[in-house]
Parts: C-alpha cells; structure tokens; sequence
C-alpha cells in the first residue's frame, strides 16, 4: 500500500487506499496522538466484507504536516472533506475521539458527501475536567513518553499482539517537529461549535462505545446522549470490555457493528 498526499489549507495530509474499487467508501478519521494506523485492524476486515477503505493521518499527526496553525476540530473536518472532494464520491465517514467532532462537522457542511457517521469512543462535546485532570492533561501533551504511558491506560482488558511495538511508533511519530504542539493544541481546543451542530447531522449514524472507556465518566450515557441528541436515525453499540479503542482492542465485534450498519446506509 503505497502512501498518496493531499495538498489542503496550510500542508499536505497523507492518506491511504486500500480494498475493491468499486467498493462503497468509508473514510477514517483517528484520535489526537494518533495515526492513520489505528485502523490496522479494522481495515483488513472491512476490505474483506467489500468496502473501499480510506485511512488518513489528520493534520498534526503521521506523516502529515505539522506546521498549521489551525488544529481545531472543524480544520480536521476541513481536510477530510478537501480529500472526499479529491476522491469524487460520498463516504460513510469514521470519527474516532477527537476526531467525532470533525465528522459531525463534516455531515453538517457537506451532508451531500457523507453517506452516514460512525462515531467511535467520540467526543463530539466538550468533556468537563476536573483542575488536577486538567493539569495532567497539559503534561501529558508535552511528553512523547508521557503520552506512551497515559495511552496503555486506554486499554483495561485486551491489547493487540503488536501493542508494545504500536505504542513505541506513536512516540516516535511524537518526536517530530511540530507534532507535540499540535497534540497540545488540539487538547486545549473546543468542540462548543461542533457541538452546536450535532442535532443538526441527518444522516444515519452509529455510536460505538466501549463498556470500559475510561475517557468518559459513564460511557453509555455519553453514546446514549449522542444517539439521542443527532437529528437522524442513530443506532448505539456497547462494546463489552472495551476500552477508548474498540476498534484495536475488540476488532471483530467492532467490525461485525460497522458492517451491519454499512449494509443499511
């Protein structure tokens, strides 16, 4: 699989194609600290049920660029729908954390290329933080090893055989230039706007959340106020024993999810 770029507003982004070409397209979108490769796993198992498969490092991340000055959840949704625009076809769009609320805004600004949502471990709200959780927040963004570490705790039960070797590349990614500011960036931004339009997103839409997420004080609440809040058909998936990562952690069961509601949109 041979990397491509975009030129968008301000950089490139580096994205990758991968599955039958005649394949329904679904486009994913992964987590701040992350790469495109946090959708090693899933990948292959929607490639093998049919679908075209776009997996893309968000501005900041990967081996995209990292000199924006704009890191907020709507210039990721930016990027996402330059790359749509590129491909020529509507998606199914996946937004993992921060990166539901790019996909909310993107069902919202060019709802005419966004076939349906899943929102994965989303945060499409801004999440209240006590202070000492705030502070560590902040620490946790200027640290490649501190991120490395606050990362294994997303995963309370399973972990992927290649997780130590994953975690080593996501430091590694961290250590360029221009990518702990963007982490920092995109930790201390705001989804109020993003927010604002999640009653506004029409199409279908499927929230997956795992049981065990410890980003979210109470997690199927969170997908239940989600599913409750879009203004469209939406559907829950409580993963059992999951963690922020149901995609990594229980691909299968997330897979099985993912191809239900694509064969309904």
């Amino acid at each position: 699989m041979n990397t491509r770029y975009l030129d968008v507003n301000g950089g490139r982004i580096a994205y990758d194609e991968t599955g039958p070409e005649d394949g329904q397209l679904v486009l994913c979108l992964h987590g701040l600290g992350e790469t495109r490769r946090s959708y090693r796993l899933l990948t292959p198992l929607l490639t093998a049920a049919g679908y075209r498969v776009v997996t893309t490092d968000i501005r900041g991340c990967g081996e995209s660029s990292a000199e924006f000055t704009d890191y907020s959840p709507e210039a990721v949704g930016a990027d996402a729908l330059a790359l749509l625009r590129h491909l020529g076809r509507p998606a199914v769009v996946l937004g993992h954390s921060y990166a539901g609320a790019s996909a909310v805004w993107l069902a919202t600004e060019a709802p005419e290329r966004v076939r349906g949502v899943v929102l994965l471990g989303a945060f499409v709200r801004d999440a209240k933080m006590n202070p000492v959780m705030g502070l560590l927040a902040k620490m946790v963004a200027r640290s490649a090893v501190l991120w490395g570490a606050y990362y294994k705790t997303l995963y309370p039960t399973r972990k992927p055989a290649d997780f130590d070797a994953y975690v080593a590349s996501l430091k590694a990614s961290l250590r360029q230039p221009g990518h702990l500011a963007a982490l920092a960036a995109m930790m201390g931004g705001s989804r109020a706007d993003t927010a604002a339009r999640v009653p506004r997103v029409t199409c279908p839409a499927l929230v997956v959340m795992g049981t065990k997420d410890s980003d979210f004080p109470d997690p199927a609440a969170e997908a239940r106020w989600i599913a409750d809040t879009l203004g469209g058909p939406a559907t829950v998936e409580m993963v059992d024993g999951s963690g922020h990562y149901a995609m990594t952690d229980t691909p299968d069961t997330t897979a099985a999810a993912i191809t239900a509601f694509l064969k309904e949109v």
